[in-house]
């Protein structure tokens, strides 16, 4: 398939126009003008880049890419040597952000609900495309029964803090690091928050709101919606796709 036909489809499946981000979506590094056999993987690292090379792969397509806001314009580094790997094997390089993290059926937040059994039943903040969701335990668990089935499904201890002493029925999640939504959570009255990182304050908030909350890794809740990605693109339109996953403990 045509990069260009390529594009498109990522364009009218995820539309990243439709939100704001931090880093820019869609086409990052221009490489082979046709796509054909694609590495997925959560982050745009050195490793990925040479497990895609070994594979013969033309198109690398991550959650996490580069260029974010804030950072160093300069090519220089790390950041040279992967570019440099990408361009010397006319690599193509996609990353979308936020419009996989939302995405209703492909996006992180989807697909972790599916596997920890929970039900989305909206957006946590007011308005369209929402980055957190709120819903509900298809069976409600105690805060140790639900970290349990987390370290069971993603293979990964969560960290806890469950100051509800409850059964827990209501949740809101965000995959990632979205722990400032935890704040948002507490103001619904919801019973506990999941997301994949903690920051110092975010214990003292689930402490003094009573709401119970479990930080499950940015890496491990955010390996599905990719790999999600992928597979529909094999799916729909028969494209060679390989999930790589790069351990990361964070």
């Amino acid at each position: 398939m045509k990069r260009s036909e390529f594009i498109h489809i990522l364009s009218q499946l995820l539309q990243p126009s439709a939100i704001k981000d931090f880093a820019p979506n869609g086409l990052q590094v221009e490489g082979a003008e046709t796509v054909h056999k694609i590495v997925t993987g959560v982050t745009a690292s050195q490793a990925l880049i040479d497990a895609a090379i070994k594979l013969g792969a033309d198109t690398i397509l991550v959650h996490h890419g580069y260029f974010w806001k804030g950072e160093s314009p300069t090519i220089t580094g790390m950041k040279k040597r992967r570019i440099t790997s990408l361009l010397t094997n006319d690599i193509n390089l996609f990353g979308y952000h936020l419009p996989l993290d939302i995405h209703p059926e492909l996006g992180n937040n989807a697909q972790l609900a599916k596997l920890l059994d929970m039900r989305p039943e909206g957006g946590l903040e007011s308005g369209a495309n929402s980055v957190a969701v709120k819903g509900r335990l298809h069976t409600p668990l105690t805060a140790d029964e639900f970290a349990q089935k987390i370290a069971q499904v993603l293979e990964r201890k969560p960290l806890v803090c469950a100051p509800r002493g409850k059964k827990i029925e209501t949740i809101a999640w965000c995959t990632g690091g979205g722990q400032g939504y935890i704040d948002l959570a507490a103001e619904q009255g919801i019973d506990a928050y999941l997301t994949g990182e903690a920051s110092e304050q975010t214990i003292h908030s689930a402490r003094e709101q009573g709401i119970d909350f479990f930080a499950a890794g940015h890496h491990a809740t955010e390996r599905y919606g990719i790999k999600a990605l992928g597979e529909f693109l094999a799916g729909e339109y028969g494209f060679d796709v390989t999930f790589i996953d790069i351990d990361n403990p964070v």
